[in-house]
């Protein structure tokens, strides 16, 4: 059974469960840990909760118990209720006795996770325009869960919170200060992932990470991070997830000349706009084909080659951007699902890199590292699983404790 407010001193138990819940448009993916050794006990999602065939897939950590099934009905709530009544009825899981969730913008105010209350989803639903395509689903998970389960403990995990060390030139925008104080500012994303990283880099790499680490998170939405001392002192994404470096289906870094262009020449309005800058550029615009990595260097053709030079011209621009930002770097980390399977992306980076000191290294590029660069090589690169899910459920549990 669930559990409630009454539970969330239990939930440092080894026996009790952390569900991480991670709600976007149109499908809410979910993990189960264990609080003892945050070892993953399930996992997850509802899909095609915008369609007319929803559907519930999940499977336990020891492959025995497994289920895809339709869903019913098409919404937030009856996905989590769906996954709550599957966790509750499967053989061998703890209890859910607190839920951890990814919200991707805390507006500059939240810059650690929160227990969710009242105020702190009326602060979320604040800072919906800031984020228009993930925050209202983020909300929609929290409300939902809160619907299925009336008092279990939740716990906000903000993408925006590691950013909050950015010196405050990075953190502006050259535009009036009266902007700027109504939050038109730079905020970061990636958060969770780049806190992923350094927490995990010391057990992957065998040393603990360098006094200047650039980490590219790398997936359908991309960001670099320049991190010093263990604190972000750059961010390639800015105001929103739309900054910074290529992507499957965003542009990145644009110049705003071409937006001002598109109104006056083309006629697009602001649905237009943001129709085409969230699905319709980057990979997919620039090749014309697809957003997805692994199709496009399968496929060879001129259109497929011409956006792969694009991405990794971009890439290694940003790369560049953030070693400058923490004047100098010593080494350099590729996650995310392009970063951690596409081997020739990072080939292609590290070969341009060369005048900041990385020697590629063919073969361990090849076999996945973790290292990719030789060890005469002046700076290490690094390709390291990501492990977001983790990190939601470690701050879940550590806002629980008493005290």
């Amino acid at each position: 059974m669930t559990g409630t407010v009454d539970d969330a001193a239990a939930a440092a138990d080894g026996d009790a469960g952390l569900l991480v819940v991670n709600a976007g448009s149109s499908s809410i993916k979910f993990a189960l840990y264990r609080a003892g050794g945050l070892a993953v006990a399930a996992a997850g999602q509802a899909a095609g909760l915008t369609g007319a065939e929803p559907r519930f897939s999940a499977r336990l950590a020891d492959g025995e118990t497994s289920v895809e099934e339709p869903l019913g009905e098409a919404s937030h709530r009856a996905a989590l209720a769906r996954i709550l009544g599957w966790l509750d009825a499967a053989p061998g899981l703890p209890p859910v006795r607190a839920a951890g969730h990814r919200i991707v913008h805390g507006g500059g105010v939240y810059d650690r996770p929160a227990r969710v209350d009242a105020a702190l989803i009326a602060a979320c639903k604040r800072f919906i325009p800031f984020a228009p395509r993930h925050q209202p689903h983020n909300v929609a998970g929290i409300e939902a869960l809160a619907a299925a389960a009336p008092g279990l403990p939740q716990v906000a995990c903000f993408d925006t919170a590691f950013h909050a060390t950015l010196p405050a030139e990075r953190a502006r925008l050259p535009i009036p200060r009266a902007l700027h104080d109504k939050g038109v500012r730079r905020y970061g994303f990636h958060g969770l992932s780049f806190q992923s990283i350094l927490a995990r880099f010391e057990a992957l790499v065998g040393a603990p990470p360098p006094r200047r680490l650039v980490i590219a998170h790398l997936g359908a939405g991309a960001s670099l991070c320049g991190v010093m001392d263990g604190e972000s002192r750059y961010s390639s994404m800015g105001f929103s997830p739309l900054d910074g470096a290529m992507m499957a289906s965003r542009p990145g870094r644009l110049d705003p000349g071409v937006i001002l262009h598109l109104i006056r020449e083309e006629g697009m309005d602001a649905e237009a706009l943001e129709s085409l800058l969230y699905d319709r550029c980057g990979l997919y615009g620039a090749s014309g084909l697809t957003g997805d990595m692994k199709a496009l260097l399968e496929d060879g053709s001129p259109a497929a080659r011409e956006a792969l030079d694009l991405y990794s011209d971009r890439l290694v621009q940003e790369v560049a951007a953030a070693a400058a930002a923490l004047d100098g770097i010593d080494a350099l980390v590729f996650t995310g699902g392009v970063g951690e399977n596409a081997a020739p992306i990072r080939a292609a980076a590290l070969e341009r890199l060369a005048w900041l000191g990385f020697a590629l290294d063919p073969a361990g590029n090849a076999r996945g590292g973790p290292l990719l660069t030789r060890p005469t090589s002046d700076r290490a690169a690094y390709r390291l699983p990501t492990d977001e899910e983790r990190v939601i459920a470690q701050a879940c549990l550590e806002a629980l404790r008493p005290g």
